[in-house]
């Protein structure tokens, strides 16, 4: 299996390199850069809500919650943007 995961300290702890060791016929870590969005298929999710709510329209918590699972919900019929976030040269890693 491989795991790709950010650099938080808890990814690089003494009990996690041990762990891994101890477990290197099964798994296999990729730690990504330190600081890197644009790796991070969740982020361009991220993005795309933020262009795409209308905060306009938000004028209190529940309508901003509302407008987000709105935007959320039509992407669930989009399946080709979704998987569009996985597609991108430098977030191919997400698919293996």
């Amino acid at each position: 299996m491989h795991v790709v995961a950010d650099r938080h300290p808890v990814h690089r702890s003494k009990a996690v390199r041990v762990w891994l060791r101890d477990n290197t016929d099964r798994v296999e870590l990729h730690l990504m850069p330190g600081y890197s969005p644009e790796l991070n298929p969740d982020e361009l999710l991220n993005a795309d809500l933020k262009r795409n709510v209308n905060v306009s329209r938000a004028h209190n918590v529940d309508r901003l919650a509302y407008e987000t699972r709105r935007s959320l919900r039509r992407r669930q019929r989009q399946p080709h943007i979704v998987r569009g976030y996985f597609q991108a040269p430098h977030v191919r890693y997400a698919i293996m």
